[in-house]
């Protein structure tokens, strides 16, 4: 049963740019406004979430317990991205915007770092969701990802569930990238790019596959470990995706050969690296309100005064001055353990001070 309140007759939802460059993003954007109440279990429901082209529709009414987890994904991109820039003039605020919006921001739309960032965020996020709910169960298709090949370590063995990470990044590529593969998906520059970007985002996620252990043994001895390879929070690999971002590269569409491809603007000498991301237009500096760059500003953003870093005042403030305000702040403290087995403790309030740009 779906527990989504229906649409009044003769009405759509938005169909959010499907034509555009930014269809990848449309989708996620679309999924993320999806009702948290939304049970998709019948084909049906796959016609209530807007913003797919037709390969993703399909793909959603083949395997409607996958769409249940790219919804999932497309709300952690949100709040991922969000969070991994909060220190930063440009903090991903453009990914939130109304829902019956025709089309992303520019700071999204013109090929900008900003763009590169969440198309290799969201690909990044789509494949991760998947590959974990493989393990926790969640999708019938697919279960632990396979054991090591290679022999353990002595005191080590291999055991657990793998997170399933192959699985995860066909079935997340092939809803990612299936709007760029469109013919009539936009510039074949802007492809190239959203394309590349979004693989970028793909071998972070093959680098965050790290060895995790769990101790056996007496009293903790930990005389075994028992081993697994598993994915490591989507929080450091979007960490991991804000460096490649800071070092973006420029690059411009030109001839190679027989056909056009993205070499680097100012070193057009090598290749575009496979690890690096790529764009096509300058950014705004975000300090002030500009709606055709895309740009929110930064007037009355918080900062932080002592901080030598993007989040200071000077930086974030973009030399305007800020202005100061006094928070009331309600803490637990003087807390006390008493056997067995609880604690109790008093509330405190402190005044802390703030800052805002002006």
């Amino acid at each position: 049963m779906i527990l989504v309140k229906p649409r009044p007759q003769g009405t759509t939802l938005p169909r959010l740019c499907i034509l555009t460059d930014l269809c990848c993003l449309c989708s996620h954007r679309a999924l993320s406004h999806a009702p948290t109440s939304l049970h998709i279990n019948q084909t049906q429901h796959c016609k209530l979430l807007p913003g797919m082209v037709s390969s993703q529709a399909q793909l959603c009414r083949s395997n409607l317990e996958l769409m249940q987890t790219i919804v999932q994904a497309a709300r952690e991109v949100k709040k991922t991205c969000q969070k991994t820039f909060s220190d930063m003039r440009w903090n991903c605020s453009s990914i939130d915007i109304p829902i019956d919006a025709q089309k992303y921001p520019p700071d999204l739309e013109r090929g900008t770092r900003e763009a590169a960032f969440v198309y290799a965020l969201s690909a990044a996020t789509i494949s991760h969701t998947i590959a974990r709910a493989c393990t926790s169960g969640d999708l019938r298709l697919c279960s632990c990802g396979p054991m090591p090949a290679e022999i353990p370590e002595p005191g080590y063995r291999w055991g657990g569930c793998a997170d399933n990470l192959h699985y995860g990044l066909i079935m997340g590529s092939k809803f990612s990238d299936a709007p760029m593969k469109m013919k009539r998906a936009g510039s074949h520059a802007n492809k190239l790019m959203h394309l590349h970007n979004s693989e970028v985002g793909r071998q972070a996620l093959r680098d965050a596959m790290v060895m995790k252990c769990k101790c056996h043994g007496v009293s903790g001895s930990c005389s075994i470990r028992t081993c697994w390879r598993g994915l490591q929070d989507l929080r450091e690999i979007a960490m991991d995706l804000k460096t490649k971002y800071l070092s973006a590269t420029k690059v411009v569409h030109r001839p190679m050969g027989t056909r056009k491809q993205l070499v680097p603007k100012d070193i057009d000498i090598r290749p575009v690296r496979e690890n690096e991301l790529v764009y096509l237009q300058s950014s705004s500096d975000f300090c002030i309100r500009n709606d055709k760059q895309g740009s929110v500003g930064t007037q009355d953003r918080q900062c932080n005064k002592t901080s030598m870093g993007s989040d200071s005042c000077d930086l974030m403030c973009c030399g305007r001055g800020y202005n100061p305000y006094t928070e009331k702040l309600v803490e637990r403290c003087h807390c006390k353990y008493h056997w067995c087995c609880y604690v109790t403790c008093k509330k405190c309030e402190r005044i802390v001070e703030r800052y805002v740009c002006k």
